[in-house]
């Protein structure tokens, strides 16, 4: 009740202080402006808004596999769409019938005059089925010409005559941290509907999906509100480009709290444009083990300050180490361009073609050196089987972790006073992790008693114990300690 109250009062002061605004020093001038602006955004809106789609992707679903809405993928699903009547209670039931698929919805939007759509591999990748809805009602179904994981972009195609113009493509680059942007998209199953906001923030990366975290991450961070449902949408500028593709959230139970992500167009258009042509991507591999550097690890190194990447490990027999490249080796610079941390090192040797050759600077104990490397093909099969990755983790005892950094435990919730372990990022659902109290926000801080510091000395210690099938962790909520021992699936 006094917090009705209190509510109540709030509202009242709002609603004088708008009374009053003339006498507060309110324009007709500042309204004018604010007029403007809303105009602006309604033309922006009347003229995109028929090339976003809505898209319902039907995939298989397995006893355990529904989705976990937690910080990034707008999955929608009705549990009601397949329920079965109920039988008079006269009549012996028999076993529910389980759904054999699952209905995820999205958006997307059409960026070529012959139907292309551009959306999120996380919405159509599985996909046995992809309907498109358009703006008048329209529905099609489509094909998938090709999809990416490893950046989460797909496209499909509809065959159709007299589809709406094409949005228009910008330039992410561009993009400035506070100018404002429009979201379109269909959030809970409302169509076609736009919020604005402005650019938050610009090359967001250490974001864990809840099913396959995407290795290449520049995300725009954005107040503009979206929800379950925008994914895929796109996110444009005040000249009505797309500048991104929004893709995630962060918030209680997967709902707007002012934290949405979108992937850079720039990403994409490589992506697409390989998808349109190939059915597939290729990246170039270099073959090393990145991690941050951070203020400590710079002054440690002699560095002046804390950006590169450094070296953990180098893949035997990769293009990193036939070039003589070694561990504790700081990455300054690919052709010429600063590296500003490990996200962006993948990025960068990303973009380019497998043989390219590039001209790396490396910082050497104490000393700037000039590297040549021909890069390879890089095969995300093969890097998923050959180390220990969060799928892999999630598959064997239903947990994915991050490096705890200060940022890591503002984002998940950490309280305590802790600089080691690594911070549980997601629990997988219908997990023994998650019958046993594991929550993302706690610290683990021991694999069968050894201590972990980073996410890859988690990794290999979860792989070692494969062989006896059970594993022991020692892990922390920031107030209390305890041990939790897990199954550990087999390979």
């Amino acid at each position: 009740m006094v917090m009705h109250r209190r509510w109540s009062w709030i509202w009242y002061l709002g609603l004088a202080l708008i009374v009053a605004a003339p006498g507060l020093g309110a324009t007709d001038s500042s309204i004018d402006t604010l007029r403007r602006m809303g105009k602006a955004f309604a033309a922006i809106a009347e003229k995109a808004s028929p090339a976003v789609v809505s898209i319902e992707a039907e995939r298989p679903i397995g006893e355990e596999d529904y989705p976990q809405l937690r910080d990034l993928p707008f999955w929608f699903w009705d549990p009601f769409e397949d329920m079965p009547f109920q039988l008079p209670r006269s009549i012996p039931r028999s076993r529910p019938r389980q759904p054999r698929t699952q209905k995820v919805q999205g958006s997307g939007f059409i960026f070529t005059s012959e139907g292309h759509i551009l959306t999120n591999n996380h919405l159509v990748g599985k996909a046995e089925r992809i309907k498109v809805t358009l703006g008048n009602g329209k529905e099609y179904q489509a094909r998938r010409i090709g999809t990416d994981p490893e950046s989460d972009v797909a496209v499909i195609k509809v065959d159709a005559d007299g589809l709406p113009a094409p949005l228009e493509l910008g330039d992410s680059d561009a993009l400035e941290v506070g100018e404002w942007v429009l979201a379109i998209g269909n959030p809970f199953g409302f169509t076609h509907s736009v919020t604005a906001g402005i650019v938050s923030a610009k090359g967001r990366g250490d974001l864990s999906f809840s099913e396959g975290t995407p290795a290449f991450q520049d995300f725009i961070q954005t107040d503009a509100a979206i929800n379950p449902g925008n994914s895929g949408g796109p996110l444009l500028n005040l000249d009505g480009k797309v500048v991104g593709i929004n893709t995630a959230i962060f918030g209680p139970n997967s709902a707007y709290a002012g934290i949405g992500f979108a992937i850079p167009i720039n990403l994409a258009k490589d992506v697409y444009k390989q998808l349109l042509e190939t059915g597939h991507v290729e990246r170039g591999f270099l073959g090393v083990q990145p991690a941050d550097v951070t203020d400590a690890v710079a002054r440690s190194m002699g560095l002046s300050q804390p950006k590169g990447a450094i070296v953990e490990e180098v893949v035997s027999d990769s293009p990193a180490d036939k070039a003589g490249i070694k561990p504790w080796d700081v990455i300054l610079e690919v052709d010429g361009k600063t590296i500003e941390n490990a996200q962006d090192l993948r990025n960068k040797i990303g973009a380019y073609k497998p043989g390219t050759q590039v001209k790396l600077t490396i910082f050497r104990k104490g000393q700037r050196k000039p590297i040549t490397v021909v890069l390879g093909k890089r095969d995300p099969d093969r890097l998923a089987a050959g180390t220990a990755t969060e799928s892999q983790s999630v598959e064997d005892i239903g947990v994915e972790v991050a490096n705890l950094t200060p940022e890591t435990a503002r984002r998940y919730g950490f309280e305590g006073d802790q600089s080691e372990g690594v911070i549980i990022t997601a629990v997988h659902p219908g997990s023994e992790a998650i019958q046993k109290g594991l929550r993302p926000g706690y610290v683990v801080l021991e694999v069968d008693q050894e201590p972990v510091s980073n996410t890859r000395q988690f990794y290999n210690a979860i792989r070692k114990a494969r062989d006896k099938g059970v594993v022991m962790l020692r892990v922390t909520d920031g107030t209390r300690t305890g041990l939790v021992s897990l199954e550990v699936r087999p390979r």
